[in-house]
């Protein structure tokens, strides 16, 4: 079975602090990236010791740069600097040295000439029990192909050179992949890992900086991998990833998010040791829960109240109230301890849970627990029911309901109201905030637990700078999640991670059939919203053509509208409530987006009803 991998590269810290997170996560091996034991403060016995004591095998140690085909006197002294390498590897313990294809100005070509470099290298490599794996660069000077490289080693004909394969290198660049599985299994010395998103850079930008975990990126490495199989290839499947955000990030949640990829994948191709759980169809949203105190609950209450909702049900042992409209659930929860009271004394009023309706509660939540999601228990008074739970964005807890037979109301005392007729049909999406370089966590988090899709990334312009924006769809499109990101400290997003201490939900779309009935039934209850300005509706008179009277109950009551084909989209505003989140109401006729060309309307509007930030002055 093939034991997984990740090159201490891929990782933020120190070696020390690397291996830790590395051993944490799960990893049974390790590729040592040089760089990090020539700033490593120790011996290269005392990483052998440390990987020893974490169970961590040393699979590899790379790189050795610009070998093959080079003139005299850089050859012989390419000869001299391998055997010193051969003997701090004995230190390390590890027994495979990744070469990988020259870039140097000064090297020659020739198939024939690196081929018989490497077999003198396969006769020093032996004297020392060595295997030496050579890998092709997507920008070699002479080799950038793996077809190539594999040919070398061919000709080279020795068992102590094998060939190294990575998925960027072969992918990038869109070279074919069947090829790989005619190469000899007991040719392949090493397979390394990282898929990337389609940008259109040139090869050693995008390896260098945008290289992410496989399900990250756009790059078929499933393909990849099946050929590689195909081929009979046994060793370890490692991960190699050049990434300016995870070299800032979190050590362990790189790793264990490189875990997750890996898990997935092996899951994918049939190569998991266990089989993941299959992914429960997401049915839609069970229920929001809301996180305040006292005052802030009355407050909420009130608004919700202007929006339509009514208070079906107070719950039977705690100070926590349920709201309803539609097929829409919110619990207002204003217990003074618990866990809902710890988010809120931390985060301030907002979103504290989401709980999702599944197919199977019990099967999603084995699916998350595999892929080292963290779970979550709270105790439960007597008659209360116990929800499934883990932890999701920003401390924020994610819960699983069973569409059938999980009635998580039976905990509320029903209440009866008098309330008019619902106007709001459902959850239409979640938007959630989080730290740019967190964004491909919890992609990877959502899409390896639920079965969402992605849509393509999207940049929303702020007045202060630009948001990421990713969208993740359920196929019966009963679930929408957006996560929103930006490197732009001064954005709406960032903002509100700052000032809140996290991530979290800062946005919720609820859809309805007709959204000028349902905003004059709001607006009768008091409810306001927020202000557009007129030289938005008039470009998009000139856009769009409308007639006058559907541009004039736009206008009138500040709705925003957008267009895809025979598709038309709805949508309006309310305020931010306690600088914290707002709600969105919106209509869909035939239009599966979100009204992307208004979202920086919208973020503008907002910026300007915002407490402002104060400057530093310079």
């Amino acid at each position: 079975m093939n034991t997984r991998s990740i090159a201490t590269v891929s990782l933020s810290g120190t070696l020390d602090e690397k291996l830790r997170a590395i051993a944490a996560a799960g990893f049974e091996e390790v590729e040592i990236f040089e760089a990090d034991l020539l700033s490593f403060n120790g011996s290269p016995r005392d990483v052998s010791d440390l990987c020893g004591e974490l169970n961590l095998k040393i699979c590899a140690f790379q790189p050795f740069r610009d070998f093959e085909g080079m003139p005299e006197p850089q050859r012989s002294r390419n000869f001299a600097r391998a055997e010193r390498k051969f003997a701090l590897m004995h230190e390390l313990r590890t027994d495979l040295m990744l070469v990988c294809s020259n870039i140097s100005p000064t090297s020659l070509g020739g198939i024939d000439r690196a081929a018989a470099d490497f077999r003198e290298l396969g006769d020093l490599a032996a004297k020392h029990n060595i295997k030496v794996g050579y890998e092709a660069l997507a920008w070699g000077a002479h080799v950038n192909d793996y077809r190539d490289a594999w040919e070398i080693v061919r000709r080279a004909d020795h068992k102590n050179i094998g060939v190294i394969l990575d998925s960027f290198h072969a992918l990038a660049p869109g070279f074919p992949t069947g090829p790989i599985a005619s190469i000899p299994a007991d040719k392949i010395f090493l397979v390394q890992l990282a898929d990337a998103p389609k940008l259109g850079l040139d090869v050693l930008s995008w390896s260098r900086h945008f290289r992410c975990f496989p399900g990250q990126g756009d790059l078929p490495v499933v393909t990849f991998m099946e050929a590689v199989q195909a081929a009979g290839y046994r060793g370890p499947w490692s991960l190699e990833i050049f990434n300016d955000q995870f070299r800032a990030g979190s050590a362990v949640r790189t790793a264990t998010d490189g875990l997750r990829s890996l898990i997935l994948l092996q899951d994918q191709l049939a190569q998991a040791p266990e089989a993941l759980a299959p992914k429960s169809p997401t049915l839609g949203t069970g229920f929001l829960e809301f996180a305040v105190n006292e005052t802030k609950a009355a407050e909420l209450s009130r608004w919700l109240g202007q929006l339509g909702f009514r208070k079906t049900g107070a719950h039977r042992s705690k100070d926590v109230e349920r709201w309803s409209q539609g097929s829409i659930d919110l619990v207002v929860n204003s217990e003074p301890d618990g866990f809902a009271h710890s988010h809120y004394v931390t985060h301030g009023a907002g979103v504290c849970a989401i709980a999702l309706d599944v197919g199977n509660a019990r099967q999603t939540m084995a699916r998350a627990e595999a892929l080292q999601a963290r779970t979550f228990y709270q105790p439960v008074g007597p008659g209360e029911l116990e929800i499934p739970a883990i932890h999701g964005v920003g401390g924020s807890l994610l819960y699983f309901l069973d569409a059938a037979g999980n009635n998580w109301d039976t905990d509320f005392e029903p209440l009866r109201s008098d309330a008019g007729a619902d106007h709001l049909i459902a959850v239409d999406h979640i938007s959630q905030s989080m730290p740019y370089d967190e964004m491909l966590s919890w992609l990877l988090f959502y899409t390896g637990i639920l079965d969402l899709q992605r849509l393509p990334q999207m940049e929303v312009p702020d007045p202060v700078g630009l948001v990421q924006s990713q969208a993740l769809i359920a196929p019966n499109r009963s679930l929408r999640m957006v996560l929103n990101g930006s490197s732009a400290t001064r954005t709406l997003s960032n903002r509100f991670i700052s000032e809140f201490f996290g991530s979290g939900v800062q946005h919720i779309a609820f859809v309805c059939d007709d959204i000028f009935r349902t905003v004059a039934a709001m607006r009768a209850r008091g409810a306001t919203f927020l202000r557009i300005p007129d030289n938005y509706y008039d470009d998009l008179e000139a856009k769009y053509g409308l007639d006058n009277e559907l541009m004039t109950i736009l206008r009138d009551n500040r709705i925003l509208y957008d267009r895809e084909g025979d598709g038309e989209f709805f949508q309006i505003y309310t305020h931010v409530f306690d600088e914290r989140f707002f709600f969105e109401i919106v209509e869909r006729r035939n239009y599966q987006g979100f009204g992307a060309p208004n979202a920086g309307i919208r973020l503008a509007a907002q910026a300007r009803e915002a407490r402002p930030v104060s400057v530093p002055r310079v």
